[in-house]
């Protein structure tokens, strides 16, 4: 696909799409997740480009919606369907469904819509969804105790390049190898003429390493893993709780997350923590091990019988007295006692095998001498020792758990897609049930809705009356005030708006013409000016240039200006959708008016009120075919002449 060619999409935007590996794929179906995985791209931005990419996939030109009540209508449609989505990829995912005039679009939605509204929106789901996320990358590693080492500066530039987590060495002879062995716990050498080279340290020739770099990185995969466990563990529940099957293995993902810690760290293994709790507690064992002996000496010099007293012995030789000839002559084993002493002390405590405690004979030792004191050099020896040791012990580790979830990373991705649209799925399936939908018929000219009801009023869905309504061709609309001629519009409209979504409709059955564009036109606040009114009316007049396939939906247009110029006009557009073949419904208190003005026979509904108890209309929200309703003044009137002797009224009512 030429991503410029999506609406929206330039040369930079297209740039990070290409680094996606499957960005076809992810655009065509709205893949809000995996196209927001693209550098610089949010997921808003994503649903943007998805919607753009479908638009272009189907070839819809993005013209359904052609006034701003009509997509007033779809916004308020969406936000009904978003408010029932858990998830924030499931909000922006619901905004890649759009009004289509394509019928393959149409049809494609339809197909997922109708397998949405079988899923059951358990709770238990609904709570396990809230934890689901899409994942991210592992950002910001830096590994210091590894290194690749090569001679060759273009090798160095794609090492740079496949490998940024790890330091890169120039070298030019075996010497600055061997170098590099003492400084490092592991080198990876690209270079194929040092095979088979003896230096000291853990040097490996690797010159393939390159084409796999994320074999000699597996902090790249743990840290991924880390980062997104809590993710990765609500999506498994979900699936759980949904009962359904994902790619992975959910038992061998969480025993996997349980050996590795929120830094990306191997836990769990033995001798891992005990080598990395002997480099933490080295010198404090040192120090502690200093005590020890100098206990054992210090006890066993005041003890001592010797040409002066003890304790003016030991006096003098905490005053820094030399005291070797006298130790060496006559402390001699008790000397050895306390190297011993400090030597098992670290051993022990820092619980070290044969070979590392054969450094620690050379951390304490050497002339008798008071107080005892360690051999630093010695002591960072063994921590040098010890800290290679438990960082080969942790590569080694962390590189055999890698390779194990680097065969989960594309199933646990498909496991959270495939979560995270369960959410888009479940919202249609909530929408549905919440608002009494069925999936509409695309078929025949006008509509046809049976027991309709608005989830747009500002009452309780419950309290809504349905509404039985259908019109082909042009209609006025006629009924008192309050009556509910604007609520049914906005019902015609949303309806008419979610089929061609392909999404159900708030009806018990309902029948949608094949729409190109809908024109909804809300009611105006008020006369226009001169220059407002004449704005209009070339509004007006472009929409009845080729209006084939057009639903207008207008609400009391009379009120733009005097009412005797406003029944002309509307009777004149009228006519030219008419002769158009477009539908139309035009809600007017001037019904007389215009069937007079027009050229032909105007087809005029009503809601009709029913009467007036205490104050209050009491309206059947339903439109009567060809019937013009009666206004409220006249209902008044009949009221006043029915509870009155008054001829008055009597009069006043035959004037209706």
């Amino acid at each position: 696909m030429e991503f410029t060619a999506i609406p929206g999409v330039g040369e930079k935007t297209a740039a990070s799409l290409a680094e996606l590996d499957d960005a076809d794929e992810a655009l065509r179906r709205g893949d809000v997740a995996a196209i927001a995985r693209s550098p610089a791209i949010t997921e808003g931005r994503a649903a943007a480009i998805a919607r753009g990419a479908i638009r272009r996939e189907h070839g819809d030109d993005g013209g359904f919606l052609a006034t701003d009540r009509a997509r007033e209508i779809y916004d308020d449609a969406l936000g009904l369907l978003q408010d029932r989505a858990v998830t924030t990829y499931g909000e922006k995912r619901l905004e890649t469904f759009f009004p289509s005039t394509e019928q393959s679009r149409i049809e494609e939605v339809r197909s997922f819509a109708t397998t949405a509204m079988k899923r059951d929106p358990e709770p238990a789901i609904l709570d396990a969804l809230d934890g689901v996320e899409p994942l991210e990358p592992a950002e910001g590693i830096r590994v210091r105790e590894r290194c690749i080492a090569t001679t060759d500066a273009e090798r160095y530039a794609e090492a740079k390049n496949a490998l940024p987590e790890l330091p890169v060495e120039v070298i030019d002879e075996r010497r600055e190898l061997g170098e590099l062995g003492r400084s490092y716990s592991t080198v990876y050498v690209l270079d194929a003429e040092f095979a088979g080279i003896d230096v000291e340290g853990d040097v490996r020739v690797v010159p393939d390493a390159l084409e796999h770099p994320e074999e000699f990185v597996p902090e790249r995969t743990l840290s991924f893993f880390a980062e997104n466990r809590d993710r990765l563990l609500a999506a498994a529940a979900v699936h759980d709780a949904a009962g359904t099957e994902p790619d992975c293995d959910i038992d061998s993902l969480r025993a996997a997350l349980d050996r590795v810690d929120e830094d990306g760290g191997i836990v769990g293994d033995e001798e891992l923590e005990r080598l990395s709790i002997a480099v933490d507690d080295l010198d404090a064992a040192v120090s502690t091990a200093e005590s020890v002996g100098n206990d054992h000496l210090r006890d066993a010099i005041g003890e001592r019988d010797v040409t002066i007293e003890g304790t003016d012995f030991l006096s003098l030789v905490e005053q820094g007295a030399r005291v070797d000839s006298l130790l060496s002559r006559e402390l001699a084993d008790d000397y050895d006692q306390a190297v011993a002493l400090a030597r098992e002390h670290v051993v022990d405590s820092l619980d070290l095998d044969a070979g590392e405690a054969e450094f620690v004979e050379r951390v304490f030792g050497g002339e008798p001498a008071f107080p005892l004191e360690h051999n630093e050099e010695a002591v960072s020896r063994l921590r040098t020792e010890l800290t290679a040791d438990r960082d080969r012990r942790a590569n080694q580790l962390e590189t055999e758990l890698a390779a194990e979830l680097r065969e989960l990373r594309a199933p646990v991705e498909a496991m959270v897609d495939a979560a995270l649209e369960l959410d888009v799925e479940l919202a249609v399936s909530r929408f549905a049930r919440d608002f009494d939908c069925v999936m509409p018929t695309l078929a025949g000219e006008g509509f046809e809705i049976e027991g309709g009801r608005s989830p747009l009023l500002d009452v309780p869905f419950g309290e809504v009356d349905p509404v039985d309504y259908g019109v082909s061709g042009v209609t006025l609309l006629s009924g008192v005030n309050s009556g509910g001629k604007t609520s049914t519009l906005d019902l015609v409209g949303l309806i008419v708006v979610l089929a061609h979504m392909g999404l159900p409709v708030p009806a018990e059955g309902a029948r949608v013409g094949r729409v190109s564009e809908l024109h909804y036109y809300a009611k105006s606040q008020g006369t226009l000016d001169a220059g407002a009114f004449e704005s209009t009316l070339r509004e007006f007049g472009d929409l009845v240039e080729g209006a084939t396939g057009r639903l207008v939906l207008v609400d009391e247009l009379e009120s733009i200006t005097e009412p005797g110029a406003s029944a002309k006009i509307i009777a004149g557009i009228l006519e030219a959708l008419d002769e158009q073949g477009a539908s139309a419904v035009f809600v007017s208190h001037l019904a007389d008016g215009i069937r007079e003005a027009a050229g032909f026979e105007v087809a005029v509904d009503g809601i009709e009120a029913v009467g007036l108890v205490d104050g209050e209309l009491r309206v059947d929200r339903s439109p009567k075919k060809d019937h013009l309703a009666r206004s409220t003044p006249e209902l008044i009137v009949e009221k006043l002449a029915d509870e009155t002797e008054s001829g008055f009224y009597r009069d006043l009512l035959e004037k209706f």
